[in-house]
């Protein structure tokens, strides 16, 4: 392999042993400084070159021989606008910041929300400190939560943190460095108390700011591991709701939502993927059908977040207290018959969806 490591470009030769690689994961491999995601989107934007032209496929095979040139745009500014907005730090530190984030403040501007995000918020909280990494106007941001969704993210102050917890969260905690929980309530009661979602995500043909499962090898891969903590019951005492744990071990757009939605048991309060529930709303006890029209959003929230520091090699683990929305439905639920599982782990688990 041959680099020229220029500020602009860098030229790279694949070797014999090379052969057969995908083409991002060979890029991935001999440049250190860019991560295996940013090579992927500087490829369908056509600003890597070999044999053939322009290379707009991440996945294609390298032979031994061609050479590539991967050309890097420049830096593009942070255009959004500082605003003070109240945020809730949890951890800062000159490498990174870990926020509390609040239902209902989208994460970085998007069409629709050009103001108002926590970009805005953390440049006016951050200034210039803000990692500036892959020339993308959203500084810092490594991950993301949906607007209506509440809890712990964090962001990168320096482009090495960028690069180290990018990477993290890219392995999917397969190394068990990364862990995400989340606690989410949701319409009904799954059958197995330990169960794997795996199905993959795409986005809908027919409507194109949803998400849906896609059958077969299409879309991307997704899978969510969840765990009923507690179920609740109706007035009658027939089952109605639970209060469940989900860790990621991939992180897709509405990936909770949906694969929540797909096998039955979709959010409580989830608009756009739990729409069908609305005959569940009216077995609830007037207390916690008033809570969940007050929470007006989906009840799900980022509880868990610990990674490994990309400057200290330090373990940092963070947890966040359910939100006062959420909590007031929780108690509501409690109000009615309910019932807690147990929390030993014995048991078998068992993927509930396969791709």
């Amino acid at each position: 392999m041959n680099t020229d490591s220029s500020t602009d470009a860098r030229d790279l030769t694949a070797a014999a042993d090379d052969a057969g690689q995908r083409l991002d994961r060979f890029l991935a491999a001999n440049i250190e400084d860019l991560s295996r995601a940013r090579l992927q989107t500087l490829i369908r934007q056509g600003h890597v070159t070999g044999p053939g032209g322009i290379a707009t496929d991440p996945g294609a095979k390298v032979k031994a021989g061609d050479s590539f040139r991967v050309s890097l745009p420049p830096p593009e500014p942070a255009t959004p606008a500082p605003e003070t907005i109240p945020l809730t730090v949890v951890h800062e530190d000159p490498d990174l910041i870990v926020i509390d984030k609040p239902a209902g403040l989208v994460v970085h501007p998007a069409a629709g929300h050009a103001t108002g995000t926590l970009v805005n918020a953390l440049i006016a909280h951050c200034g210039d400190e803000l990692s500036g990494i892959g020339g993308v106007k959203r500084p810092g941001i490594v991950h993301r939560l949906d607007k209506e969704t509440s809890g712990l993210l964090v962001v990168a102050k320096s482009d090495a943190a960028h690069r180290g917890l990018a990477e993290q969260f890219a392995s999917h905690g397969e190394d068990g460095r990364l862990t995400r929980t989340y606690e989410a309530f949701v319409w009904g009661i799954p059958d197995r108390r330990i169960g794997t979602i795996d199905a993959n995500l795409a986005r809908s043909t027919a409507n194109r700011t949803r998400i849906a499962v896609v059958r077969g090898d299409g879309g991307r891969r997704a899978v969510t591991h969840y765990e009923i903590a507690e179920t609740f019951a109706d007035d009658d005492g027939k089952p109605l709701a639970a209060r469940v744990r989900l860790q990621l071990e991939t992180g897709r757009t509405h990936q909770i939502r949906v694969h929540l939605a797909h096998i039955g048991h979709p959010v409580m309060g989830d608009a756009v993927y739990g729409a069908g529930f609305k005959a569940s709303a009216q077995r609830l006890s007037a207390p916690a059908k008033a809570a969940l029209e007050r929470l007006g959003r989906q009840a799900l929230h980022a509880a868990e977040l610990g990674f490994v520091h990309p400057g200290t090699g330090k373990q940092l683990h963070f947890t966040s207290p359910r939100p006062s929305d959420i909590q007031a439905l929780y108690n509501a639920l409690q109000g009615a018959a309910s019932t807690t599982a147990k929390s030993s782990r014995r048991g078998t688990k068992s993927n509930v969806s396969k791709r």
